[in-house]
């Protein structure tokens, strides 16, 4: 009996698995084409981008961003999501050794129907397919590739420093835009709290934009944000009570 109790203490006791760790291991087969603009940055091209992120180098995802087909853009919800990528199984474009890349989820690449999904359609639905940047791409694939066959899996999102929440909106319209989102890098739900209201949740508005039609002017604002995986984390006192649309404040990090 005291060994089957010793048993049971030792298995409460044990670390709890990672279930987004587990499901992500799997690598599974895409494509990947890069943009053409000069300097090798995505923001060229996706600008501000169906995430709504902006200025891609300013929030630190910079030239390590990816505009993803509507299989993979899952209507936005992805928007954050960090990506593991490989070329694989192309002898002349796959860099020797497939060195890998990681990308943030920053934008959707629209499927275009007057072209074949196997010439120029690379988005068309239901493929999947990364639309990098130039100086990305050539980290996993020589440059002269138009299209190249990759591997992806989904990874923990490394960030340096805490959720940043940029406020924008009127006083009858409240919108945060939340980035440098780690761990999943992913968020599905948001909530507010001003010192005068209580947890007010917010809808997405698009991407990785949140909004509500409440006045939070002149209140000290905390936030509630749950990821895809079910954690939680609430930052509390994030923007004082003087605090200005366009303004940015950082929070706590999963």
């Amino acid at each position: 009996m005291a060994a089957f109790i010793a048993m049971i203490v030792y298995m409460v006791l044990l670390p709890t698995p990672n279930i987004f760790a587990a499901k992500d291991e799997e690598w599974k087969s895409a494509t990947a084409t890069y943009t053409k603009e000069i300097d090798g940055s995505i923001i060229a091209v996706l600008a501000e981008g169906a995430c709504g992120y902006g200025d891609l180098h300013k929030i630190r995802y910079g030239k390590h961003s990816a505009g993803l087909s509507s299989m993979l853009f899952n209507g936005g919800s992805t928007c954050g999501a960090c990506f593991e990528l490989r070329c694989v199984d192309h002898i002349l474009w796959c860099l020797e050794g497939s060195p890998t890349v990681i990308l943030t989820a920053t934008d959707f690449c629209p499927p275009n129907d007057g072209l074949s999904s196997d010439y120029g359609g690379w988005c068309n639905f239901p493929k999947k397919h990364f639309e990098m940047s130039k100086a990305a791409f050539t980290e996993i694939a020589e440059k002269k590739a138009d299209i190249v066959p990759v591997q992806y899996r989904r990874v923990r999102c490394d960030r340096s420093g805490g959720l940043r929440f940029t406020v924008s909106g009127n006083s009858r319209f409240f919108q945060v835009l939340i980035t440098n989102v780690g761990m999943d890098g992913e968020l599905v739900a948001v909530k507010v709290k001003g010192s005068r209201t209580g947890w007010i949740p917010l809808a997405r508005n698009w991407g990785q934009n949140w909004q509500s039609n409440v006045n939070l002017h002149g209140q000290p604002l905390s936030f509630e944000v749950t990821s895809s995986s079910g954690r939680a984390l609430t930052s509390y006192g994030v923007a004082p009570g003087n605090w200005q649309f366009g303004q940015t404040f950082e929070g706590k990090q999963f």
